[in-house]
């Protein structure tokens, strides 16, 4: 890195306690701001294309061809 980075955080305070910079660092970090988190894979039961019924089959053999995955 060639430019010059800037702190993150900084204390003013001269009283603050290093349990109470712990305790902010940790609220802080909990909030996020870091790397954005990957998506996770949408599972088939919530998948869009489940929610369109399809046609149901005519004709002879109808019936058990009804209850086929496609």
């Amino acid at each position: 890195m060639s430019e010059e980075s800037t702190p993150l955080l900084r204390v003013v305070s001269p009283d603050a306690t290093p349990e109470e910079v712990a305790a902010l660092v940790a609220v802080l970090s909990a909030l996020g701001g870091g790397e954005p988190e990957a998506p996770r894979p949408r599972s088939q039961w919530a998948a869009p294309h489940r929610a369109v019924r399809r046609t149901l089959p005519h004709g002879r053999g109808a019936w058990r061809a009804s209850g086929l995955p496609h």
